[in-house]
């Protein structure tokens, strides 16, 4: 009979100790979920750590110096704005007369506007005394005082028209129209 039990003992391996297989993998599966759960309470403990202050500074902290506050900018200067759509009057035609008037007294270019021999010159100057009512309406400011800041003439959408001419032939008329914008502002902030 001692023979058989070593027989027996000798077929079987012996027991391990440990776990089984089915519970080693769900101690596998469970381990990391752990450690997931650990290091989501760090992050919380962070959180609320960092609200409160501590005595020592980070290498950060101590490397970056302390920033110097940018003086405060004076506030923008009032700007009255004004502007023509669709004028029909060539661009570059009109550009010749804003040229002159850029950055003139409203007086002084009233005065240049009203005797132009050109064209453009009566639409632009119907536009700085709308920009200049605007002023005194909208602004409460005094016309007279203003200056031309800005005037910009840009091309808007051109007509295009077609003329007869000799042996059937026809040729194309580019009839142009422009965008004129005027910016107004005090005669202190030259």
């Amino acid at each position: 009979m001692a023979d058989d039990k070593d027989k027996k003992a000798k077929k079987a391996p012996a027991k391990k100790a440990g776990p089984k297989k089915s519970e080693a993998k769900a101690s596998k599966k469970a381990a990391p979920k752990k450690a997931k759960a650990a290091k989501g309470e760090s992050k919380e403990a962070a959180k609320k750590g960092a609200g409160k202050s501590t005595p020592k500074a980070t290498k950060a902290e101590k490397k970056e110096p302390a920033k110097k506050e940018a003086p405060k900018a004076k506030p923008a200067p009032i700007v009255v704005r004004a502007s023509s759509r669709y004028v029909r009057v060539a661009p570059r035609k009109a550009r010749l007369v804003a040229d002159q008037v850029r950055g003139l007294q409203i007086d002084r270019a009233r005065a240049l506007l009203q005797f132009s021999p050109r064209g453009a010159a009566q639409d632009i100057g119907k536009l700085i005394e709308s920009a200049a009512a605007n002023a005194e309406n909208n602004h409460d400011l005094v016309s007279d005082e203003m200056r031309v800041a800005e005037i910009t003439v840009d091309e808007g959408p051109t007509l295009r028209r077609f003329r007869p001419r000799a042996l059937g032939r026809a040729t194309p008329i580019n009839k142009r129209t422009s965008h004129i914008a005027v910016a107004l502002s005090p005669e202190e902030d030259i």
